[in-house]
């Protein structure tokens, strides 16, 4: 897999996820395009950001952006019915879009010379970076901090990556079908890192509806 082929993976899965939440949320036409772009490049940015290189180099990225918008543009045109369907396996595109991304910031950092700790940050930052600004744009909580084991495999893919223990075309291919196949059996078996929730008693009516809402919310 080529550094371009795993942009336009990661680009066309982010940018439909950000459209259909955007939607989902009411967004109108403009709300669901700025979500959709910021899903598919956010990462990006904040990766550039971090490690120093100029994040202009994204309007120079003609194809990507003339994707992202043709994804997004086709995901509002589509039927009701057609995203209804798809809904089931937005999973399965999230999941392609978090290995592409992590794995293409991890060769980005490594085309730079980074070390192995940098490396590993510029995949976690761009396999989950757009997700979490799509999540905060749609005001809901990042998944990623929430939910299914997410950042870990984004993690994953950076240490191996920038250890050199897969390289070439056919352990890139390797490393990204693990990725996807990891992401998804934590969705499937539900696995979660420990969290710990701190609950305090408040007095009078008002704390008790908060910690009755806090207690509803863990039991969901």
């Amino acid at each position: 897999m080529t550094w371009e082929l795993l942009s336009l993976l990661g680009i066309v899965a982010f940018a439909a996820s950000g459209a259909i939440i955007a939607m989902e949320e009411h967004y109108d036409l403009f709300g669901v395009a700025v979500l959709g772009m910021a899903a598919a490049f956010g990462g990006g940015v904040i990766r550039n950001l971090f490690i120093g290189h100029p994040i202009t180099t994204l309007w120079s990225q003609g194809l990507f952006l003339n994707t992202a918008l043709i994804t997004i543009v086709l995901i509002y045109m589509f039927p009701a019915m057609w995203i209804r369907k798809w809904q089931p396996i937005s999973s399965f595109f999230d999941a392609i879009g978090l290995a592409a991304f992590s794995i293409q910031g991890a060769l980005y950092a490594v085309r730079m010379e980074m070390p192995v700790g940098v490396v590993i940050f510029a995949s976690v930052a761009t396999g989950i970076g757009g997700g979490v600004i799509r999540d905060v744009l749609a005001g809901r909580k990042p998944l990623v901090f929430r939910d299914e084991i997410y950042a870990l495999w984004a993690m994953l893919s950076g240490i191996v990556i920038g250890m050199g223990w897969m390289n070439g075309r056919v352990g890139t291919a390797a490393l990204f079908a693990v990725i996807v196949a990891l992401r998804m059996l934590s969705v499937y078996y539900g696995w979660k890192l420990p969290r710990r929730t701190l609950v305090f008693e408040r007095e009078g009516a008002a704390g008790r509806r908060i910690n009755r809402a806090k207690e509803e919310e863990r039991a969901l």
